[in-house]
């Protein structure tokens, strides 16, 4: 099995990582992030679980991601075909809308939004056909439309939604192609960029249960769902 994961050097990526691990007996995990360091770290970790599973550390800033780049990895590490694709990197700006400026919202929007476009597009020959593919985009809550919303995460939480809409219309679009393409709304977890937003929040579920989760999903949840947004939440935020 091929999985590639964006957003794996902290949190709910990197646990995912490790869940794989645990979970498939053996493959390939492509791991992007901007921090060559933790992608080692974790490489090793993951060694130490499952010895026929390949974690491929890739630094790259998911915002400007090469077409090269990727092209060149899946080529150098013979992976013809992508099994899953976990669109998982995010970015949070906490500001109020007044003091947000053009350069912030776009920001978000590249991480959140138009890196997900930019990976599908770069992957998507080799996608789906004679074997299938789940694309799971790991969305938020504050972008689920009729939940509650926050000050200051106008920028996000707008990402979020459009995340969303997106993964419908890539579902629709590829229908005919055995590419399925679902969206996780995520409540609060304990990681990194909920303790900067909400400070002193104490999330009801950790990155590793949330990455339990995740990881079935995108193992299973493809026979059973294909364009649609879950919420996954115990609370709000």
């Amino acid at each position: 099995m091929n999985i590639i994961i964006t957003g794996a050097s902290e949190g709910i990526g990197f646990e995912l990582v490790k869940d794989f691990c645990r979970k498939i007996k053996r493959g390939k995990i492509i791991t992007l992030s901007r921090n060559p360091e933790r992608l080692k770290q974790l490489k090793k970790k993951c060694a130490e679980i499952n010895t026929k599973i390949s974690v491929i550390p890739v630094a790259a800033d998911v915002s400007s991601v090469k077409l090269s780049q990727i092209h060149s990895t899946l080529f150098q590490y013979e992976m013809p075909h992508v099994d899953i694709l976990i669109n998982n990197a995010g970015l949070l700006v906490k500001k109020n809308f007044s003091d947000l400026s053009e350069e912030d919202i776009y920001r978000v929007y590249n991480v959140n939004v138009f890196s997900v476009f930019r990976l599908v597009k770069i992957l998507k020959p080799q996608m789906g056909g004679e074997k299938p593919t789940h694309i799971v985009n790991i969305s938020s809550m504050g972008g689920f439309q009729g939940s509650a919303k926050f000050a200051g995460l106008s920028a996000y939480s707008s990402s979020k939604g459009a995340v969303a809409v997106l993964s419908e219309c890539l579902a629709e679009e590829f229908k005919n192609d055995n590419i399925k393409v679902n969206c996780l709304a995520l409540g609060s977890v304990q990681t990194k960029m909920l303790k900067e937003a909400f400070p002193g929040y104490k999330a009801p579920l950790t990155a590793e249960q949330m990455a339990t989760y995740i990881s079935d999903f995108a193992l299973k949840g493809s026979k059973f769902f294909n364009g649609k947004i879950l919420p996954v939440s115990l609370s709000t935020p």
